[in-house]
Formats: structure tokens, C-alpha cells, sequence
């Protein structure tokens, strides 16, 4: 369920938002998806593979925990090489024992509910990571397709700022425009070629930083088009609240809870003295003769000594209780910080879309025919057709704002929320 989920964090702009797949003739390159994007990371990442190495060592800690107090073999050599009788080896006793511990009060199954938890606790972690890796793969995913959408927008400008120098030379020519006109078009239209160079270079940057992740050093590939007209959906906050109770970062801490519980009992043990004990067999070189020998120790104060201890782990395990509550309210603040920016995104960006925007629309066109009919000067024309581009470059901003902020809401929930399908190129859970 962790990976499945994982799997599917700051993905649900590409599912409703994915134009519809483009013709390509046999000999193309198949565009990246952020899918593909996905599993390229989950594959090569060096952060999520050494979680393999992290749980082979927490297994073996479990293993080690496992074990019981070794067997001790000694050997005893006594009253030899001293002087009068024991100047010899006449006099001496050699002993030869086995000695070990015997542990009371569960104290092996408690190091082992210790050694499990901690790896059982590997896979939280992974998670956690996997999302963050995810949700920084769709961002990047979004820096670089947005770069490409702003590209294609300044390419527009750039189409009506080369139609706007063909009909100031036009007018020119016949006489009724100043010489100044065509010059101020051309300086303009250098203006935005010169804009389009650098957003080019902007989204080839922007696929570089996004193929690192994965381990590539090259920008040579192009990734599936984002519809930004689309507008993500908003999500119910009471909702979003209460799916956090199920986000890794909190649920790592029902996991140290029950670390820390495990680790109470690891010490409460402690207060059952533990059995030192030996036997063994001795010989007396003197008359040859062989005895056994055994000895049993018990220490005294032991559940005075572990007192100490059984109180630090009490106090760690009472505490987790408030760490998880603040980093609940931490992740609400979070989270209610990225719904309020998805809610403004999307207000304003309807409002662009609804209002703003056709009215430039028309003011535009209406300055193009005063324009061409010599009822205006081109200023007029050259104004409203950048105030268009303005227009359209907040719409792009408040649509990646949204997109932004709702990744941001599925990297804190592990969840995603599209409703509306966009091509058959989605993702499938």
C-alpha cells in the first residue's frame, strides 16, 4: 500500500491536465511523462537503494539480538612454580570449567521486540523519502514544462510583434506612418526574440536539473505536454486534515511509540538480576585425583540500578505523544498554507480567464482595425498587445502556483485528488 501510494504523490495535475496525445511519425522519441519520470528515480536513486543496505543491517541487529550469552570455556592453573611444596608442578591444581549467563526476565525476547521495531521502522522511512524524492520529481517536471509553456507564449508574442512591424512598414511605405514606427516595432520584436532565446535555454536548464535525479547528464529528450488550461481541482480542507493521520511523517511516529515502548521493557528487565554460573572439572597433581567444581553468582540492587533507567525511557515514551501532536499542527499549518495558495491560484486564474482576458481580447482587436485604418497610432496597438502577454504570463503563473501547491497537499497526504480525466496517457493506480 506504501509504495502504491507513494507512487502516485504529486501526480494528479498530469492526470487531468495531460494534452491529448500528439501524432508521431514511427522514427520520433517517445516524450517523457512524469510517469516515466517516476520510475526512472524509483529505480536509480541512490537514497531510496540504500534503504536495502539499512535493512540488512537492521536485520542483522535482530539476528545479534537473538543470541544467547555465549559459553565461556576456562582454564585454571594454581599452585605451581611458587616456592617449598608449589615450587613444582607437584602441587598443582588444574581446572578446566564452562561458564555463561543465565538471563531472567525476558530479557533476550525484549532486545529482539527492540531490533524488530527499529526494522519494521525502515520501511516508514523509505516512504517518507520516496514521497519527498516524488513530489521534487514533479516539481522539477513542472519548472520544465511550464519553461516550455512560457517558451510557446513569448513565441506568440513574438508572431504579433513581427505582425505589427509588417503593417507599421506597410504604413510607411504608403506614407501615413512617421519612419519612427517601424524602427520602435523592429527594437521590440529584437526585444522578444531575444525573450524567447533565454526561455528556450530557461527549459533546457530545466530538463537538466530534472534528468539529475535520475542520474542523467543530458537535457536531449522532450517531455509529454501539460495542458495548463486545465486547472487543477480544489480539494475539500476538512478532508485533507483528516487524511494527515495517515501521512508517513505522523504514522513514524506511532512507529517510535511503539519503539519507545519496546525500549520500557527492554529496561524494566533490568530488574531482574541475571545468573552468573560455572562448573567444571579440577585436578590435583599431587595425588592425581579429579574433583568438580561449580560456582553460582547473583548481583544484589539490580532493580535499584535499573530504576534510572526504566524512568528515561518512561519519560521518552510520555513525550512522543506531545512530538507527534506538534508535528501534526506543524503539517496543518503546511498544509493550510498550500490550500489557501491553490485557492487563490485557481480564483484568480478563472478570473483572468473569464473576464480579463476576453476583454483585452477585444480592445486588442478593435486598436488592430483603428490601427490599419489609420484612426490610431501603432502605441495603442503595441500597448494592449503587450498587456495580452502580461495577462496571459499571470494566467500561466496562477495555473503553476496551483499546480505547485496541490503537489505540495499530495507530498503532505500521499494522496492525489483528480477528478477529470484528461488523455489516455494517465496514470493508473
Amino acid at each position: 500500500m506504501f509504495t502504491i501510494r507513494a507512487a502516485l504523490a504529486a501526480v494528479a495535475f498530469c492526470v487531468c491536465a495531460y494534452a491529448p496525445a500528439i501524432a508521431a511519425d514511427p522514427v520520433s522519441i517517445e516524450p517523457v511523462s512524469l510517469d516515466d519520470a517516476f520510475r526512472r528515480v524509483i529505480e536509480t536513486h541512490p537514497d531510496l537503494e540504500s534503504y536495502r543496505f539499512t535493512e540488512l543491517a537492521r536485520r542483522a541487529e535482530g539476528d545479534l539480538a537473538r543470541q544467547a550469552p555465549p559459553l565461556r570455556m576456562a582454564i585454571d592453573a594454581e599452585n605451581l612454580l611458587g616456592t617449598g611444596d608449589v615450587s613444582s608442578f607437584q602441587g598443582a591444581e588444574l581446572t578446566l570449567s564452562l561458564a555463561s549467563v543465565m538471563e531472567r526476565g525476558d530479557k533476550r525476547d525484549a532486545r529482539f521486540a527492540v531490533a524488530d521495531e527499529r526494522l519494521q521502522g525502515v520501511a516508514l522511512l523509505r516512504e517518507a523519502k520516496q514521497l519527498d524524492l516524488l513530489a521534487e520529481v514533479a516539481r522539477r517536471y513542472l519548472d520544465a514544462t511550464a519553461a516550455t509553456a512560457l517558451a510557446a507564449l513569448t513565441r506568440a508574442d513574438l508572431a504579433q510583434r513581427e505582425q505589427l512591424l509588417a503593417a507599421a512598414t506597410e504604413r510607411r511605405k504608403a506614407g501615413i506612418e512617421q519612419s519612427s514606427a517601424p524602427l520602435a516595432a523592429e527594437a521590440a520584436r529584437l526585444r522578444v526574440a531575444a525573450e524567447l532565446a533565454r526561455n528556450l535555454s530557461a527549459a533546457t536548464h530545466a530538463r537538466r536539473r530534472l534528468a539529475v535525479l535520475w542520474g542523467g547528464a543530458t537535457a536531449d529528450f522532450e517531455l509529454a505536454p501539460i495542458d495548463f488550461g486545465a486547472l487543477p481541482p480544489l480539494p475539500n480542507y476538512e478532508a485533507l486534515v483528516r487524511l494527515l493521520a495517515d501521512t508517513p511523517e505522523l504514522q513514524q511516529f506511532a512507529h517510535e511509540g511503539r519503539l519507545r515502548e519496546a525500549r520500557l521493557q527492554l529496561a524494566r528487565t533490568a530488574r531482574v538480576a541475571d545468573i552468573d554460573w560455572q562448573v567444571g572439572v579440577r585436578r590435583l597433581q599431587a595425588g592425581s585425583d579429579w574433583g568438580l567444581v561449580g560456582s553460582v553468582s547473583i548481583p544484589f540492587g539490580s532493580a535499584n540500578r535499573a530504576e534510572p533507567g526504566i524512568r528515561a525511557a518512561e519519560a521518552e515514551l510520555s513525550a512522543i505523544e506531545f512530538e507527534r501532536e506538534g508535528q501534526r499542527r506543524a503539517l496543518q499549518a503546511t498544509l493550510a498554507e498550500a490550500w489557501g495558495q491553490l485557492d487563490l491560484a485557481i480564483g484568480q486564474a478563472r478570473r483572468i480567464e473569464i473576464e480579463v482576458l476576453p476583454a483585452l481580447q477585444r480592445a486588442a482587436e478593435e486598436a488592430e482595425r483603428s490601427y490599419r485604418a489609420g484612426a490610431s497610432s501603432h502605441l495603442e496597438w503595441i500597448q494592449l498587445q503587450g498587456e495580452m502577454v502580461e495577462v496571459r504570463r499571470e494566467r500561466l503563473d496562477a495555473a503553476l502556483t496551483a499546480h505547485r501547491a496541490l503537489i505540495e497537499l499530495q507530498r503532505l497526504t500521499g494522496r492525489t485528488f483528480a477528478v477529470a480525466a484528461g488523455s489516455d496517457n494517465g496514470v493508473t493506480p
